[in-house]
């Protein structure tokens, strides 16, 4: 286990290019499974989750070249599907959630994909009916192991159907999408989930042979082919990382220029923060972020107090509501904060009620904060960090607060931000890893 030790209260300075999108990048690994060909992949992000995943694909047969310090070459032209129903799999998949991608592909190309419960976040039930409802619909047989919570999914064919999801899950849209490229006949997805990272997979999977339309939209459909080539993809910045970079300019009070962020793909990200008060540039395909002395949160035209909220795209994305909660924390305002799609991700607001913060938690899905507006900074403490996002908050939260803080299970921030420590210290943060 390691910790960070911060010393906050220090303006920063400098250029930050953001990462490879760790949740596009999830998807686009495990579509290397549908093909024997090579397929070359760019701005892999170098993060335990992303790492992890690369690693079940190298046991599982798939050859992997490391290319450059963010590039790779894959090809699953001799896979050993024996290692699916192995002790190391049922150990090494329910460690990463990501991993329940691999059956979609795996169920096309062989007939058949196994999975053992996966693991991630802990931010409530994260169900998985959708990926096998549709698993089901396009012909699969489904069992599930109780006593080892072993998934299994197996077809002598596939065959295209018209379903409509239950939910716009990302994970299991783009499991059915892969799983219904080399179906026979035509499928139709409704209520797709159609983030840019779905429409990047779209994209990807075309360019490989596959006939999919509707990209961008919530009703995909599939044209079945036999069979998938190899290409080449290069992943988007990561959204999310984007806005976590945001957080700690404002937070403290710091000039920063984030390159090449995709404005195109970033949805309303941008509008949630000009919400916020937070004043930033667009210069070319970059964010430039001048120093925030203030900034006001704006409310309704009718005077009530302004509610950020997460939905399924285009809505603001869930990951970063804990940033916005961090932020606000500093703002002149008041703003309530509506987590709708996971329970239990505000529960670390605690450690910011510890440090001095004004949040009052309504119930496990609703905060109200009460900006202190830089009258009264945050305090230094000790801290524990419960999943990736809420980690980074409060890492943000300590690079603005006076005195050292301590923060404990940074694993959780490491599953998602590649290298942060030393791309903090690049711009002048006060910030070391110490292994307990």
């Amino acid at each position: 286990m390691a910790s960070f030790k911060i010393e906050g209260g220090h303006k920063l300075n400098g250029t930050i290019t953001p990462q490879g999108a760790k949740n596009e990048v999830l998807q686009i690994l495990c579509a290397v499974l549908l093909t024997p060909e090579k397929v070359i992949v760019n701005n892999v992000p170098d993060i335990i989750d992303v790492n992890k995943l690369i690693f079940i694909l190298g046991e599982l047969g798939v050859k992997v070249e490391k290319l450059s310090r963010n590039s790779y070459s894959f090809q699953a032209d001799n896979l050993n599907l024996k290692y699916l129903e192995s002790a190391d799999f049922k150990r090494d998949g329910s460690s990463l959630r990501g991993s329940i991608m691999i059956i979609g592909p795996l169920l096309a190309r062989f007939g058949k994909g196994y999975i053992p419960r996966p693991g991630g976040d802990k931010i409530g039930r994260r169900r998985l009916d959708t990926h096998f409802e549709g698993f089901i619909r396009l012909g699969a047989k489904f069992r599930y192991n109780k006593e080892e919570h072993f998934y299994g999914v197996e077809a002598d064919e596939l065959i295209g159907t018209d379903m409509l999801l239950d939910e716009a899950s990302v994970t299991g849209t783009a499991n059915i999408l892969m799983a219904s490229v080399l179906a026979t006949g035509t499928t139709t997805i409704y209520n797709a989930a159609c983030e840019p990272y779905i429409q990047q997979l779209c994209k990807m999977l075309n360019s490989m042979g596959a006939n999919i339309t509707g990209i961008g939209s919530n009703l995909l459909t599939i044209i079945g082919v036999d069979n998938l080539g190899g290409c080449k993809h290069t992943v988007l910045p990561d959204m999310i990382e984007i806005g976590s970079w945001i957080g700690v300019a404002v937070m403290t009070h710091s000039e920063l220029t984030i390159k090449n962020v995709s404005w195109e793909n970033l949805g309303q990200i941008p509008n949630v923060f000009r919400k916020l008060g937070i004043k930033f540039e667009k210069r070319g395909d970059d964010i430039y972020i001048p120093e925030q002395k203030s900034y006001k949160i704006q409310n309704y035209i009718d005077g009530s107090i302004l509610t950020v909220a997460d939905a399924p795209w285009p809505g603001f994305t869930p990951d970063l509501l804990s940033i916005v909660l961090v932020i606000a924390t500093q703002a002149k305002g008041t703003v309530l904060i509506h987590q709708k799609m996971f329970e239990s991700r505000l529960f670390f607001v605690d450690k910011l009620i510890d440090m001095g913060a004004k949040v009052i938690l309504c119930d496990p899905h609703r905060a109200t904060v009460i900006g202190m507006n830089f009258k009264s900074s945050l305090k230094a403490t000790k801290m524990t960090s419960p999943d990736i996002r809420a980690g980074i908050s409060l890492l943000i939260a300590a690079l603005s607060a006076k005195g050292t803080s301590i923060i404990n299970n940074i694993e959780q921030i490491d599953r998602g931000y590649e290298n942060i420590e030393a791309r903090l210290k690049s711009i002048g943060a006060k910030i070391e890893r110490i292994e307990n």
